[in-house]
C-alpha cells in the first residue's frame, strides 16, 4: 500500500511540473524575437499605433527595415517617403518580403510580413505620393531598423 501511494504522490508531482514556455518558431525553424505588450497588440493581435508616435516615422538614415518578430528585411530606406499620414510609408518593399490580404470588410488590403505573418499594417494603392502609386503604411513598432554600414 505504502508503495502504490509512492507511485501515485509521484505522478501527482510529475502532473504539477510548470510547463516550459513554448518557443515559437519561423518557416526557416528559428526563434522569434521577445515582444513587449504594445508590440503584440500591433504585430499580434493587429492593432495600429497612434498616428505620429513611432519612432522611426521621421528616420532619414539609409539601411534597411526589417520585420520585429522575426528579423527578415521588409523595406530599404530609398523606398521610404513622407506621406503625412502619421506612419512611415513606402512605395515599394523587398521582393517577396511582404504579403497582402484582403480585410474582412473588404475596404482595405492589411500587409504582413512573409516569413511570420506579423501585422506591419496596410497597403494603399492609387494616391498618387510617389510614381509607383503604392503606399505601404507601416506601424514603427512592427519594425527595427538597421543603418547601412558607413
Amino acid at each position: 500500500m505504502l508503495a502504490g501511494l509512492l507511485v501515485i504522490t509521484s505522478f501527482v508531482a510529475c502532473a504539477q511540473k510548470p510547463k516550459k514556455e513554448e518557443v515559437k518558431k519561423t518557416t526557416n525553424n528559428m526563434e522569434w524575437n521577445k515582444l513587449t505588450k504594445e508590440e503584440e497588440d500591433v504585430i499580434v493581435r493587429k492593432g495600429t499605433e497612434y498616428p505620429g508616435t513611432g519612432a522611426l516615422l521621421n528616420n532619414k538614415e539609409k539601411g534597411t527595415y526589417i520585420c520585429r518578430r522575426c528579423n527578415a528585411p521588409l523595406y530599404r530606406s530609398e523606398s521610404k517617403f513622407e506621406s503625412h499620414c502619421g506612419w512611415p510609408s513606402f512605395d515599394d518593399e523587398i521582393k517577396g518580403a511582404v504579403l497582402r490580404i484582403p480585410d474582412a470588410d473588404g475596404q482595405r488590403t492589411e500587409i504582413v510580413c512573409a516569413n511570420c505573418k506579423a501585422h506591419l499594417g496596410h497597403v494603399f494603392l492609387g494616391e498618387g505620393f510617389t510614381s509607383k502609386n503604392t503606399r505601404n503604411c507601416v506601424n514603427s513598432i512592427s519594425m527595427s531598423f538597421v543603418p547601412d554600414k558607413k
